[in-house]
């Protein structure tokens, strides 16, 4: 006859024999979700810190910019380095002339052409046509701005412009190029929305287009905000083919109905057509450095912005 007190020996022992291939799996798993949490967290404290590095030695070789150069003279309207003339004011206004002419072309473009591929195009056509606009982002810059200024630029003059490398060529160019950016991200936050919402605004006797104005892209209001900030981004980071197209004329355009059809000059542009042959450890080099820095503040900036008013979009919908 068994024991009571053998009996619950047996049992806790067949207990512990059955729970140790549980246990084992757990602990493989967890140790195996530790190494991948702290992968990412390396991974995400590296990125940081690389960022943290460039920054640092931007300012380490840009900082004379600001404290040999006064203000008033580092941003005023005559950029002739041969002459000790730093004026950054017609690059500030020739890369913000550009980025608003494409930010105005792409903008509307992308947004349309994402709600036509995410609520209005049969699954066939969004099959062939997803891929085929991801695809124009791997386009060179370099080939874009050969296109832009074999092709593009006669086609504005042959229209009346008084020279084909205008302010006009770069933003068509940059609209160009960020067009994937905003179409690609645009539509993933309006697929994203759920197939209840649209539902429900249908069966409340909405149109099709009301249910697309008044519901979905409220509801992804947040996902189209960071696809435009980030291809302004797109826009103002750009270098080559903004350099080959925008005629690169370091002066205020005047103001008026044609300021696009006026050469410019940008940030970047400058940078690239002027450091190979700058003398390290002069003062044109150190601008040069200090142009890098407004332009990382720029981007900086623009990127927090857009973190915040999509911060600030969730928080008021979930309100």
């Amino acid at each position: 006859m068994i024991s009571l007190a053998q009996r619950a020996k047996r049992q806790y022992a067949e207990a512990v024999v059955r729970a140790r291939p549980i246990i084992a799996q757990n602990l493989k798993r967890n140790w195996f979700e530790w190494l991948i949490e702290s992968t990412i967290k390396l991974t995400g404290i590296f990125i940081i810190l690389i960022v943290a590095l460039i920054f640092l030695f931007l300012v380490r070789e840009g900082l004379p910019t600001f404290l040999d150069i006064p203000l008033r003279e580092l941003f005023g309207s005559r950029w002739y380095p041969i002459e000790g003339m730093f004026g950054l004011w017609p690059l500030i206004v020739g890369s913000l002339l550009v980025t608003a002419g494409s930010v105005i072309i792409a903008v509307p473009l992308g947004l349309t052409t994402a709600i036509y591929l995410g609520e209005i195009a049969p699954p066939w056509q969004r099959e062939i046509l997803k891929p085929l606009i991801e695809m124009l982002a791997g386009i060179p810059s370099i080939v874009l701005g050969f296109l832009g200024w074999i092709a593009l630029a006669p086609l504005l003059q042959d229209l009346g412009a008084p020279t084909g490398l205008t302010a006009l060529s770069g933003s068509i160019i940059l609209a160009y190029m960020a067009l994937p950016t905003i179409i690609s991200i645009s539509e993933d936050a309006l697929y994203a929305v759920p197939k209840e919402y649209r539902d429900g605004a249908l069966a409340m006797g909405a149109t099709q287009w009301q249910t697309i104005r008044r519901v979905v892209m409220p509801a992804a209001s947040s996902g189209l905000m960071m696809a435009v900030m980030l291809g302004i981004g797109r826009a103002i980071g750009e270098t080559m083919a903004v350099m080959m197209v925008t005629g690169n004329a370091a002066y205020v355009p005047e103001l008026g109905t044609d300021m696009l059809l006026q050469p410019v000059r940008t940030l970047t542009a400058t940078v690239a057509a002027e450091m190979g042959e700058v003398a390290q450890g002069s003062l044109h080099y150190n601008v040069l450095f200090g142009i890098g820095i407004i332009l990382f503040l720029i981007t900086f900036s623009i990127n927090s912005l857009a973190g915040r008013l999509v911060g600030q979009t969730s928080r008021r919908r979930r309100g």
